[in-house]
């Protein structure tokens, strides 16, 4: 019997009060979904269930304690039942539960691929005003997994058709994120840019650093001296190991380069700068990802949806391209198996 070397990815439920339960359904009701990966599903099969029911796709599902029980049977799937969320627990509400949910789905999943029975983490979307109500006081998935995983650094890569986009910083208001940015914080953020897209195969990624103030501060006119102060000295640095690094750039007109073509990689220095460009692009096929965890952790790159949840029209198209991107990044079964053999 061939051995199969498809990459084993927990999918955690999410908040399940959002359309997490439902896009899981539909993406894992996919065929090419199922081709390229043994997907866990790592929430409550009660849930699992009711979604089922809403969005009419047909599959049994699988409550398991553990990977080793998985079969992967067709038309099934296969969730590790934590049994937290209740038999009609309502859609489209914010749930202190749901929150609580959402935080064990994400522990459980790390602790597996740390003990090396999944190879990758898929998040659906949880609500952070139900991970705050549930006592879990973190600004969200990023940097709820840092914690998990003890790393003291990660960065947020934004992948959407035509454009890929690192964050300088993320969660904080913007004031305090223009505080926060020195040049070792921007040079450390380009370095897991560049080492991402080299393990994806990629040899020398070109990489665009966006400036902080409007045209770039045009030579001291806008600002107060940011660029020269904490963006350019990261970027000699990065040129100085003969990295393609250019900038800082005007973003709008880094923005139009890159998804030209100019450029494998944007640099963002805050949220809104970033994010906004790659919904654009493409809100529904847009991926998240963590760079800089010990883990693989891919992710959906829209929230909960509570308006339309429970109502099974939630579309499983970013659920999918995140999983694809899981499956890219996650190391080859049989890869690992002949480097643990080879270290034994």
């Amino acid at each position: 019997m061939t051995e199969d070397t498809r990459p084993i990815v927990a999918i955690t439920m999410g908040d399940a009060s959002g359309i997490g339960p439902e896009i899981i359904m539909k993406a894992l009701a996919r065929e090419d979904v199922q081709a390229m990966c043994r997907p866990i599903v790592v929430g409550d099969a009660t849930r699992l269930r009711e979604a089922d029911a809403i969005t009419k796709t047909g599959l049994t599902v699988n409550a398991i304690a553990s990977p080793s029980e998985a079969r992967y049977a067709p038309g099934t799937v296969e969730c590790i039942d934590l049994g937290i969320i209740p038999p009609g627990h309502p859609f489209g509400q914010l749930s202190p539960l749901s929150g609580e949910g959402a935080y064990r789905y994400i522990e459980r999943a790390t602790r597996l691929v740390e003990a090396g029975e999944a190879d990758a983490i898929c998040t659906a979307p949880l609500s952070k005003e139900a991970l705050h109500a549930a006592g879990h006081k973190y600004p969200g998935h990023t940097e709820l997994l840092a914690h998990l995983t003890g790393t003291p650094e990660v960065s947020m890569m934004l992948v959407a058709p035509k454009l890929r986009v690192i964050h300088v910083t993320t969660h904080i208001g913007l004031i305090d994120a223009i505080r926060k940015i020195e040049p070792g914080l921007v040079e450390r953020v380009i370095a897991r840019g560049h080492a991402t897209l080299v393990k994806s195969g990629m040899a020398d990624p070109r990489i665009g650093v966006c400036a902080i103030n409007p045209h770039a501060g045009e030579n001291g006119l806008f600002g107060q001296g940011e660029e020269e102060e904490k963006i350019i000295p990261a970027i000699k640095a990065c040129q100085a190991k003969g990295w393609r690094v250019e900038g800082p750039l005007p973003a709008d007109t880094l923005f139009f380069r890159a998804a030209r073509g100019d450029f494998d990689l944007v640099v963002a220095m805050y949220h809104d700068q970033g994010h906004g460009p790659v919904k654009v692009m493409g809100l529904e096929s847009g991926v998240n990802i963590t760079v800089g965890l010990p883990v693989i952790r891919t992710s959906v790159d829209h929230g909960t949806a509570f308006d339309i949840a429970g109502k099974g029209i939630a579309d499983e198209g970013s659920l999918v391209e995140a999983l694809k991107q899981a499956v890219d990044l996650a190391p080859r079964r049989a890869e690992r198996t002949v480097i643990e053999t080879m270290s034994s």
